[in-house]
């Protein structure tokens, strides 16, 4: 099956706090989505890989991807490696995606920042001929980054609004992540995910502000955007 979007991320969960509601709109545009885990999320405080795995399909149901991987590597022991870079690479030739989304290139976590250089370089080495990967070289057209986690002004965002109950259901299906039972919860300790929902919602809200809609996903390019029509622009000057 070729894709026409692949959101890569370090764990499950991120796509859908990052990209999800823009993932769910291009779903419903009819384009062919996916999503590629690197790993299981096991170093975390709360649920087991098991639980997360379970989570996170049903999740990608509810986003509506036609397919969603996870590489199985190590969490929270991501590193720069030819061997991580071509499984990645391998995933990019089996679906040739036109675009893919990965993590913004700096943040807290260091999963994030390396799942982000993992990601480009893979997308590279899956277009070379002659590097040692099964199938046929392939390099996607585009590579955005999700801006979510980052202190970044985005390049571009998505209106999410009409998306935005949808996605809030799909990362809700992480319940050992943001509605654990009680006891789960360590009382002692103040995990950043207790109140990550509720910030994405906030950051949602910011990034809409900035192109006059309710709710928006902010994402970041590297390369200069093109227009051909500059009386049609979308989003007010003044």
């Amino acid at each position: 099956m070729k894709l026409d979007l692949l959101a890569i991320a370090p764990h499950p969960d991120d796509v859908e706090l990052t990209c999800g509601g823009t993932m769910i709109k291009m779903a419903e545009a009819g384009y062919r989505t996916g999503i590629l885990d690197l790993t299981r999320g096991e170093t975390g405080t709360r649920g087991t890989p098991e639980t997360r795995l379970k989570e996170a399909a049903r999740a990608g149901k509810i986003m509506g991807a036609k397919v969603r991987r996870n590489l199985g590597l190590p969490d929270a022991h991501l590193i720069m490696s030819d061997e991580n870079k071509a499984a990645i690479a391998e995933v990019i030739r089996e679906f040739e995606p036109h675009t893919v989304i990965l993590p913004y290139w700096e943040g807290r976590h260091p999963d994030h920042y390396t799942a982000a250089r993992l990601g480009y370089e893979a997308c590279f080495i899956a277009g070379l001929k002659n590097y040692p990967l099964p199938g046929g070289a392939f390099r996607p057209f585009k590579i955005l980054y999700a801006a979510a986690y980052a202190d970044v002004r985005p390049t571009f965002a998505v209106d999410i609004t009409k998306q935005y109950d949808q996605r809030r259901q799909a990362i809700l299906a992480y319940e050992s992540q943001f509605r654990p039972r009680k006891r789960d919860r360590k009382s002692k300790v103040s995990l950043p995910l207790d109140e990550l929902e509720e910030r994405m919602s906030l950051q949602a809200r910011q990034y809409g502000r900035m192109i006059g809609v309710k709710f928006a996903e902010g994402f970041v390019v590297k390369e200069v955007l093109r227009t051909d029509d500059v009386v049609k622009m979308p989003v007010r000057s003044i």
